[in-house]
């Protein structure tokens, strides 16, 4: 006698509805995202942030959150830049300032020239019997040496330099110079020409008289009027002073002496 066959049951035609619940479902909550992004505001975005944190695990302890992140102003960054700029300056002078101490070093020690560092830059201070015959402005001899000495380390430089002269407080009595003011620019003046044959660049030159307005020493003994005749090189630091603004109206600030 023949097996009867098992009964199939019937083909369910509706398994499609449950993939495409579940598409349904993904398409929303991807919407609902994107939604969010789209209009991103503080508590949209704590709400979001605190969603995948629960679900991907929360930021490690003591690691820094969006809103803890410093923000740093321009201010701050040209401040940073111009501290570091200051830097570099400060240490080419103090380079500037052993180079001529090194090249000098012979005069330095029989107290004939001083080269000193300040709030200008690098200068260094020639006694005027190194350079000049009393009550002349023609460089001797012996100074040419010196002075292209400094000159080598200056021409390696690009900052601009500033030769003054000075002399002393007694009154001047020749037929070449009327005058202390044109003793002292005529000295500062030729020393500027020998700087400049050596290699300087003459953009970089400035020549300046003071007479006997800037005294270092006391003019009534003759120590001191020998101190007082000298030249002074400035070799000007790159530095910016300082700029106060001026208000328009109102009391003027006050500058530190």
């Amino acid at each position: 006698m023949a097996r009867r066959k098992p009964e199939e049951p019937p083909e369910n035609r509706e398994r499609w509805l449950v993939s495409y619940a579940d598409f349904i479902t993904l398409l929303f909550a991807f919407f609902v995202v994107m939604y969010a992004i789209s209009s991103v505001n503080e508590g949209k975005y704590k709400i979001l942030s605190d969603a995948l944190g629960s679900e991907f695990g929360a930021a490690r302890a003591g690691q820094p959150g969006p809103d803890t992140i410093p923000l740093i102003t321009p201010q701050q960054i040209a401040s940073r830049k111009r501290s570091e700029a200051i830097k570099r300056e400060r240490i080419a002078m103090t380079q500037m300032a052993r180079n001529l101490q090194k090249v000098l070093a012979p005069l330095e020690k029989e107290g004939k020239v001083r080269v000193t560092q300040g709030v200008r830059g690098v200068s260094v201070e020639i006694n005027a019997s190194v350079l000049f015959a009393p009550g002349e402005a023609r460089l001797s001899p012996e100074s040419d040496q010196t002075l292209r000495l400094v000159a080598t380390v200056m021409s390696e430089d690009e900052h601009a330099i500033q030769v003054e002269g000075h002399t002393d407080n007694l009154p001047i009595a020749n037929a070449l110079f009327a005058s202390n003011w044109e003793l002292s620019s005529a000295r500062a003046s030729a020393v500027v020409r020998l700087f400049i044959e050596a290699g300087v660049d003459e953009k970089r030159m400035s020549a300046v008289g003071h007479a006997a307005t800037r005294p270092v020493a006391d003019n009534n003994q003759a120590e001191g009027r020998a101190r007082n005749r000298r030249v002074n090189i400035t070799i000007l630091t790159g530095i910016p002073d300082q700029v106060v603004e001026v208000p328009t109206s109102g009391p003027l600030p006050a500058v530190a002496p």
